[in-house]
């Protein structure tokens, strides 16, 4: 009876799994550095992103999904509880009383494309210039040029609207190439 007990008691070091913390606006990094102090396992995705500012373009880091973080962690060995009560963060995403697990391939995929300054790849389908159908939404069939990426899933296009140039931003599943 005893072996069946260690058996259930004992926790291997590879049951841990990704969970998403929401933190407060803007204080991603503040709340990955508090967790990370207290023991934690965090993955903190950044992007490059071209900030105008004072009539000056800088590239900043900015958060890969703005709001969120990813924190591992073994539910049955870990004090999860505590994440909730850190600093800059509102709480592990929760589907009833326990926090719901990410799926790891998405987080390993994201690991993967991790580049040498820390940020993560963006792999860019289009390149400025080139000719772009939008596919749904207010402007479906209206061919335009691809301007730039506007974050992670956004794009920036350029329509020629009632005899002029206008930028139009939306999502990046609702374009295709133009023939």
């Amino acid at each position: 009876m005893r072996l069946l007990y260690q058996e259930v008691s004992i926790t291997p070091m590879n049951n841990k799994q990704w969970y998403a913390v929401q933190t407060q606006p803007r204080r991603e990094a503040f709340a990955a550095e508090q967790l990370a102090r207290q023991g934690f396992n965090v993955f903190f995705p950044q992007i490059r992103r071209t900030v105008r500012h004072a009539h000056r373009f800088e590239l900043r880091r900015a958060s890969y999904f703005p709001g969120y973080l990813f924190v591992a962690l073994d539910l049955a060995a870990d004090r999860w509880r505590s994440v909730n009560g850190t600093f800059g963060v509102r709480g592990l995403v929760s589907f009833g009383d326990r926090p719901a697990p990410v799926p790891t391939d998405i987080v390993d995929g994201l690991q993967r494309s991790i580049q040498p300054d820390g940020s993560v790849r963006v792999e860019e389908f289009y390149r400025q210039g080139d000719r772009i159908e939008l596919s749904s939404g207010p402007f479906t069939g209206v061919v335009g040029v691809f301007d730039r990426l506007e974050g992670a899933a956004r794009v920036r296009l350029l329509l020629d609207l009632l005899g002029g140039t206008v930028t139009y931003v939306t999502h990046a599943g609702n374009i295709t190439a133009a023939c």
